[in-house]
């Protein structure tokens, strides 16, 4: 099955670019779904601030967008999403470049190998709700007093693991868990401020921590057919079919708030194949 085509590399029309000259803060935008964001945020000419915690790998990916001539513009701030501190420079960063906030988009996190709840150390439990929930919480936190201004929007990526639950999974299932509750609550104190929260739950998706993931199992084409199986359409997802969704929920979805959007292929509708199989050697 062939998948959908990847951004195109050539500028959009100015009358075409739905986000043109707003700025949008992406954490963890060098690699997977986040590099996806980055992509279809600057293509409709989004001023976009991105994050990772490897620069070398930042730095390239900004040049490579910029020199691409999309129609907005990439820069690439170091951070680690844990450190409170690196999180205040970032933002603070993001305003003094552009002077506003118009978008925060949290993304930045790890699905670690799978294992069950006798492999878990508290430390690594710990660690992992670290990223995956208290660096949303404190992007958010930061970003929020100037989206206040903006009457913006905070994006929040989730999983649809928060949903569902998946085998060997336990820690990253409560964190995603943890994303679509936090979500929900936020959207309840942010609305006085006009400020929208929502989330994505994206299916398996294509990205180099999938296919490490894939890697590493007993039997990786087997593993990568159970990803696209668990899908009704038969196929992962493309990071740009993240971008393109968050792109709705920050430009044309302005009555919406504190709603979790499945892109999954309709995982949902299949979701006996994850969970009632013989074979356990294989999770997803």
């Amino acid at each position: 099955m062939n998948y959908p085509p990847s951004i195109p590399s050539y500028k959009m029309a100015e009358s075409c670019q739905r986000y043109k000259d707003k700025v949008t803060l992406i954490t963890g935008g060098s690699s997977g779904i986040g590099k996806g964001l980055l992509e279809v945020f600057v293509r409709h000419g989004s001023k976009v601030v991105f994050c990772s915690n490897d620069e070398k790998q930042g730095k390239a990916v900004e040049k490579k967008i910029n020199e691409a001539g999309y129609g907005g513009e990439a820069t690439f701030v170091f951070a680690d999403v844990t450190k409170e501190s690196d999180v205040k420079h970032l933002v603070q960063e993001t305003i003094n470049k552009y002077g506003l906030l118009n978008c925060v988009i949290n993304n930045a996190g790890y699905h670690p190998p799978y294992q069950t709840i006798d492999d878990i150390t508290k430390e690594d439990f710990t660690k992992l709700f670290d990223l995956n929930v208290v660096g949303y919480f404190l992007i958010s936190k930061y970003a929020l007093p100037h989206l206040r201004k903006t009457e913006g929007n905070i994006i929040n990526i989730a999983s649809m693991d928060g949903h569902h639950a998946a085998g060997g999974s336990t820690s990253y299932v409560a964190t995603k868990g943890a994303v679509l509750a936090m979500t929900r609550a936020l959207a309840i104190d942010e609305a006085k401020y006009n400020v929208r929260v929502n989330s994505i739950s994206p299916g398996a998706t294509s990205s180099p921590l999938l296919l490490k993931m894939v890697d590493i199992s007993p039997d990786p084409e087997q593993q990568m057919q159970r990803y696209k199986d668990v899908s009704v359409l038969g196929r992962i997802g493309q990071p740009e079919e993240m971008g393109m969704t968050a792109l709705y929920l920050s430009a044309d979805a302005t009555f919406c708030t504190g709603i979790d959007i499945q892109v999954s292929g309709g995982t949902p509708l299949n979701y006996a194949d994850k969970n009632m199989r013989k074979d356990k050697t294989l999770f997803i």
